[in-house]
This record gives C-alpha cells, sequence and structure tokens, in this order.
C-alpha cells in the first residue's frame, strides 16, 4: 500500500469525499460547522452523544460515497503521540477500504506548532512495507489531500520527507536477504549515494591490508565476497568544523563462523548489518534535508562464513590501532569490525564525539527487551543528550555501566586482550569495554547495541514487523536539539 500526501493551500468544503477532521479530546465539533453541512452537523451531533470516547479516532458513513472522520487531539500533545496518532490512523483507514481522503489541517486548540505535519509523518512512517521479493504485491492506492490554513510550510514538509526516506532506506537495506545485498553490493548501494551530495569513499581489501585493518578482515576472510570500509561525508557547513561522526557494523551475514551458530533463528542474522544501515539512512537523510552540520558517517561492511580460509578460535591479529586481539570466539565478530572503524574514524577525521551503532550482543536483549537499546558512553553529557533525544522520538535508550574493573574480563594472556569474556556474565558490558579500548585520543564517545531494536517479530508504534529503522529519527533528533 503506498500514501500519497498532496498539500493545497484551498480552504474550499470537501461536499462528495472522505473528509478528516480534527476535534478536542472532548470530541466538540462546534468549531466544524463551517468545514460540513447543517445536515451532516446534526447528523454527527446526535451519533457522537452515544459513543465512547476512548477511541480517539471515529469513522461516520455520510452516505455510501462520503465518510466523516473525527480524531480527537489533546490539548498538550506531544509530537511523538501524534505521530503514534497518525500511525493509529493509517491502521484505521486501512480497514475502511477508501483509497482518497481529504484532511482539514486545523487542528482545533492544540498547542504544538506544526501538529498535522507529526500526525502525517506518523502515518507515512507506519504506512512502509517491504513487499519487494512478493509475486502478488499490494497495489492499493491511497491519496491524502491536505488542505486549511495549517499545512506545514515547504521546509517543514522536506524535512518530514528526508527523515522518512531515510528511515526507508535503512529498512529496506536491513529487509534484503544475504543473498542479495552481501558486502559487494552494498558498496556498489553505497557508492549511488553520491547523487544526494554525499562525499563518498570505498576501501577495498587490497586498501585495507594496506591501511593494517585486520580485525576487520579476519571477520570476512572466510566469505568468497569481498570486505569493505566505506566512509560517507556530509558538509553541510562552509567552515572545517570538526565532524559529528558515526560508525555502524555492517556484517551482511553472520554465520558465527567457525564458532557456528545453531540453525534456529539463523535466518534472522541478515539484520546483522542494521548498525551501518542506520548510519547510511542518516547520513542519506542529513544530505536530504541539508542539514547545517558536517558528519561523516563509517561501516564496515563483512559477511562471517566458516569458509577454508576462515579465521580461526585462537588465531591473534593485530588491529589498525597497533593492538593485538585474540580470537576466541569467532562469533563475537561485530566488536572486531568496529574496533578497526572506531580507531579510523577518530585518527582521521578528529570528531567532536563518535556514536557507533550495532547489532551487538544477545545479552542486551535479555538486559532490555525490544524496549530500549543499550547505551554504554565515556561522556555524560552526550549520553544525557541522546537519553532525552530518544524520550523525545520514542527511540529509547538506556545508559549501561562500564569500568575499569570490567577490563580484566577481557585481557588476554597471548594478546593485548580477548575478544570475549569466557568467565560469563556481563556479556553487553564487556563488548561495549572492548570497544572503548579503541577510543585512543579520549574522544566524547557512545556505544548503542541495537540488538533488541533494529527488528521486530510483532511490529511497533510507527512500524509493521521486520525492519523498524529504529535510529535514525534518534540520531537526527539529537543533531536537530543540540548541533545544529
Amino acid at each position: 500500500m503506498s500514501v500519497q500526501i498532496i498539500y493545497k493551500n484551498s480552504s474550499t468544503k470537501r461536499k462528495n469525499s472522505n473528509l478528516v477532521l480534527f476535534v478536542d479530546e472532548k470530541f466538540n465539533i462546534s468549531s466544524l460547522k463551517k468545514h460540513i453541512s447543517d445536515k451532516e452537523y446534526a447528523f454527527i451531533s446526535d451519533l457522537l452523544k452515544s459513543k465512547d470516547f476512548k477511541n480517539r479516532i471515529i469513522s461516520f458513513d455520510i452516505n455510501s460515497r462520503k465518510k466523516i472522520i473525527l480524531v480527537s487531539l489533546k490539548k498538550n500533545s506531544t509530537s511523538s503521540q501524534l505521530e503514534n496518532l497518525g500511525a493509529k490512523f493509517f491502521d484505521k483507514f486501512k480497514e475502511l477500504n477508501t483509497s482518497t481522503y481529504n484532511i482539514n489541517s486545523n487542528t482545533a486548540s492544540i498547542k504544538l506548532k506544526n501538529a498535522v505535519g507529526y500526525f502525517l509523518h506518523g502515518l507515512k512512517l507506519k504506512s512502509y512495507k517491504f513487499d519487494k521479493y512478493k509475486s502478488k504485491k499490494d497495489k492499493i492506492n491511497i491519496t491524502i489531500e491536505v488542505f486549511g490554513k495549517n499545512i506545514p510550510t515547504s521546509k517543514d514538509q522536506a524535512k518530514f520527507k528526508a527523515i522518512e526516506d531515510g528511515t526507508f532506506y535503512t529498512r529496506d537495506l536491513v529487509s534484503e536477504p544475504g543473498n542479495i545485498l552481501h558486502p559487494d553490493e552494498y558498496a556498489k548501494r553505497l557508492s549511488s549515494l553520491r547523487k544526494v551530495g554525499l562525499k563518498i569513499n570505498i576501501y577495498d581489501e587490497k586498501k585495507l591490508k594496506k591501511l593494517g585493518m585486520n580485525t576487520l578482515l579476519g571477520v570476512g576472510q572466510g566469505s568468497i565476497r569481498g570486505s569493505y570500509l566505506v566512509t560517507m561525508e556530509w558538509n553541510g557547513l562552509k567552515d572545517k568544523s570538526k565532524p559529528l561522526a558515526f560508525v555502524g557494523k555492517g556484517v551482511c551475514f553472520d554465520t558465527g563462523g567457525i564458532s557456528l551458530k545453531p540453525a534456529k533463528f539463523m535466518e534472522d542474522m541478515t539484520y546483522d548489518m542494521a548498525g551501518s544501515a542506520v548510519v547510511v539512512g542518516l547520513l542519506k537523510s542529513l544530505a536530504l534535508r541539508k542539514a547545517k552540520i558536517n558528519a561523516v558517517g563509517v561501516v564496515g561492511l563483512v559477511e562471517n562464513m566458516p569458509g577454508g580460509n576462515a579465521q580461526r578460535p585462537g588465531d591473534i591479529v593485530k588491529s589498525y590501532s597497533g593492538k593485538t586481539v585474540e580470537i576466541l570466539n569467532t562469533d563475537a565478530e561485530g566488536r572486531l569490525v568496529l574496533a578497526d572503524a572506531l580507531t579510523y574514524t577518530e585518527e582521521k577525521y578528529k570528531p567532536k564525539f563518535i556514536i557507533d551503532l550495532a547489532t551487538l550482543t544477545g545479552a542486551i536483549i535479555v538486559s532490555l527487551g525490544s524496549e530500549y537499546a543499550g547505551l554504554f558512553s565515556n561522556d555524560d553529557k552526550l549520553s544525557k543528550q541522546l537519553i532525552d533525544a530518544g524520550e523525545n522520538v520514542e527511540e529509547k535508550v538506556w545508559r549501561m555501566p562500564l569500568n575499569k574493573n570490567f577490563d580484566k574480563l577481557i585481557d588476554s594472556k597471548n594478546a593485548d586482550m580477548q575478544n570475549i569474556n569466557y568467565v560469563g556474565g556481563a556479556g553487553s558490558t564487556t563488548a561495549a569495554q572492548f570497544l572503548q579500548r579503541f577510543i585512543l585520543n579520549k574522544t566524547p564517545w557512545a556505544h548503542l547495541d541495537i540488538a533488541g531494536m533494529a527488528f521486530s517479530k510483532y511490529g511497533g508504534a510507527l512500524n509493521s514487523s521486520g525492519a523498524t529503522g529504529y535510529g535514525v529519527r534518534l540520531l537526527n533528533k539529537l543533531i536537530e536539539d543540540h548541533y545544529e
């Protein structure tokens, strides 16, 4: 189902079309007289006397060709509440089996600026569906015409669309199967983002070997596919101020390598590149909305396979930082990809901060389920900004501990460190503690473990089941509130 939104500056009455009207939380319709006929007004007034107002969206059949739908807005509604209501409206009009709607942008007495924009943003986010490989596609097209005095400005429309496009691009990438979106194809797709204004650099295996990125390369060496580091730069400021840096884990498929995963649910490991997809979607959004910042995205793209040349448990590799790592479990591979990417990002770009995202540990799902991403950070200010942004857009994070006392769990007898904690416990924290060792110059850094958030079996407020796009809106809000 595709949704097209058309904005009209006209305030003309829609006599023979499905009309959506906003009312206050008590369903007071006195302000709607100018938008509907006297007969319709009397009809709805009479029906409202017997209605249960627990449902904030109520539909009335005026005749066989026209419905009037009332959407109740609470006076102090937040942007996320309006987005969630827009998503509920999408579910509602799927039930109504009607293809054309007209929305009056008069939002009653609500205080929030751009209320209609947030409502429609939630509707659009909920409308996403990945049916690329279905032989029979849903061909229903929904057209929504928005009219009246409170329609979003063209600038706001462009901003919402940029965020939607970035989120949908992330969801598309995460939804692709591993046989289609392998590292070679992924790098090729990223090169196409030059057309939106991003500067793209692709480092293949030859270049990575020369740079000494052996922890990243080790993960992918069992695959017939290549391994890559891709940088994406957005320069929205004319000055050369330090960029904001975002780093993502892009394991396009994770079998576990020689430390092979169980067969059950291994098909979900096509999602193990979700951290990188968030970084890509964010950078695309920033470019599309011409964000007034400098930003860089860095993603490590590999496939973790148990081939004849695969990395073995017990191998010792030297990272880009110069530190050595003993590989005790080849299924703890994401941290190896990020290790080289983090040090390279810090050294090359000298950013204001680094935020990395990864579907890193199953342990974070045990801790936080699918309600919060795990946040680990060396910086209180950055942590608070992320927590606040997450609450605002309902992409929540929960701060977890880092402490030098955890270091003994990843110290190795044979190398500088080992890639897992064999003692047991604190799986997410020791993984983050490992990553922190590759931040060499005390750059403010945050690690988001999104293993429980990147995809959903049952769907969420703004997404159906499958890839969620979690992180794009969170990081966009962080930038919008604190760095633009």
